[in-house]
């Protein structure tokens, strides 16, 4: 491969992500985590897994940082689990901690890294990775809006019984229950939903796909969501290592866009190999506007807590 993605963490999250971004022979995978064995062993299975899908792709499962020298793309998944009645807001301080040093040892091996962060509460610890990487503002981009559309499409898909591949959806904010979901701006084959089903089931979507996360847990019992956030951030690193340009929700530092400065939030972006590459900007309603203004002041006050 010519490329290299290191993951860090070896939990559902991320050896889901690993998994795929080996099976479609995006990059050759390193695979970080801390617990002796973890790694190695979800690594070499995954290793031993790719014969069978047709992937070249190396697998490394280790507990050691210099084995990530030069990667092009690193994805924090590690950090404390969400726990049934736990909210994201409750994990704050203690991924804080956690992903200050990850970051620390992310950069010294791979300088020029862009850097996916993926741990809750996301947006917080997107802040983290910034102030911490020092890096610009293009090479940290959260996970979070693909995986909150993604469930909103499946939701669409399923009252209109028509293909995922028609359904797109729209959703800003933080990654939480304050996120933003457009129902305008969200559609079935260039049709908006507002014009495909009444007023009442648009909002019954829109409340379904902001309790996405918390309902998973509460239906397991123990652990969270990994399949669709798996995808989610594999989606990220193929626009990126493919450098597709392809125009994403993703969590970003905002510097004045959308009246919003200093803080990370929601909001599509021009993602390729650069990282992201624009910052696209629509036209909001005044309640649309409302609503995302009341979203930046969650996050904002996780971050004033953490002090970055």
């Amino acid at each position: 491969m010519t490329h290299k993605v290191t993951v860090v963490g070896a939990g559902h999250v991320g050896a889901t992500a690993a998994r795929r971004i080996a099976t479609k022979e995006l990059a050759d995978v390193v695979l970080l985590d801390l617990p002796q064995g973890a790694p190695q062993g979800k690594g070499l299975d995954i290793l031993e897994a790719n014969p069978l899908e047709g992937s070249d792709a190396r697998v490394l499962g280790t507990l050691d940082y210099a084995d990530t020298a030069d990667s092009e793309i690193v994805v924090i998944t590690a950090g404390l689990p969400r726990k049934p009645g736990m909210s994201r807001d409750d994990l704050l301080l203690k991924n804080k901690d956690i992903i200050k040093g990850v970051t620390e040892n992310v950069i010294k091996h791979s300088p020029n890294c862009i850097i996916i962060p993926v741990t809750n509460p996301l947006d917080a610890m997107c802040q983290v990775v910034y102030r911490v990487s020092g890096f610009p503002r293009e090479r940290v981009v959260g996970m979070a809006g693909i995986l909150d559309s993604a469930r909103m499409r499946a939701f669409i898909a399923m009252e209109l019984r028509v293909s995922v591949e028609n359904t797109h959806a729209f959703v800003l904010g933080g990654h939480g229950d304050t996120m933003v979901p457009l129902p305008r701006y969200s559609t079935v084959a260039g049709i908006p939903i507002t014009e495909l089903m009444d007023a009442a089931t648009v909002e019954a979507i829109v409340k379904r796909t902001a309790g996405g996360g918390g309902e998973i847990v509460k239906l397991l019992g123990s652990g969270s969501a990994y399949y669709a956030p798996g995808s989610a951030i594999v989606e990220m690193v193929e626009a990126i290592l493919k450098d597709k340009k392809k125009i994403l929700p993703c969590a970003a530092f905002l510097d004045g866009e959308y009246g919003i400065k200093n803080l990370f939030v929601g909001v599509p972006v021009k993602l390729g190999a650069r990282g992201i590459e624009e910052i696209i900007q629509i036209t909001l309603t005044a309640a649309e506007r409302a609503a995302l203004q009341k979203s930046a002041d969650a996050v904002k006050e996780l971050v004033d807590v953490i002090k970055v």
